[in-house]
């Protein structure tokens, strides 16, 4: 009789352990949204070399969900920022402030870029800020630009 309750008991546990999902208990709630999201550093030119360029900047934490994008429309006339990059970034909730950092790659040398970010939820609604028009010029070839963070 002990032996069979025994085996009952090795086979529940087994069962419990085989079946569980610890992803499932690992998704949280989307995070409370921030009643405004602002800019606080930046945004400013982090690096460039003659074809690309990072843009970083800081914003408060604006909650919603945790996987949110870094979004930099730019262009070489500041009255026409058609092109746009963009960087995944998640959310850590334990922090007060989130850093977005953009990578843009493609461009050419010695020409002065225009550019403007955002940044949004996952779900592509936007954290509801915008920096002003921004501008930088990329150095040239085989020449590189390093900015200390702000």
């Amino acid at each position: 009789m002990n032996s069979l309750f025994l085996k009952l008991a090795i086979a529940a546990t087994v069962c419990t352990v085989l079946s569980s999902n610890p992803t499932v208990a690992q998704i949280l709630p989307p995070m409370k949204k921030a009643e405004r999201v602002d800019i606080t550093k930046g945004p400013a030119l982090e690096m460039a070399r003659d074809d690309m360029a990072i843009i970083r900047w800081t914003t408060n934490n604006p909650g919603g969900t945790d996987v949110h994008f870094a979004v930099v429309q730019y262009g070489t006339d500041p009255e026409d920022l058609s092109q746009m990059a963009k960087s995944q970034i998640r959310l850590n909730r334990g922090h007060s402030e989130t850093i977005f950092r953009v990578r843009m790659p493609g461009l050419k040398p010695q020409t002065t870029y225009y550019y403007k970010v955002t940044s949004t939820e996952s779900t592509g609604k936007s954290d509801g800020v915008e920096s002003p028009v921004n501008q930088f010029t990329t150095p040239g070839p085989g020449e590189r630009i390093s900015a200390a963070p702000q």
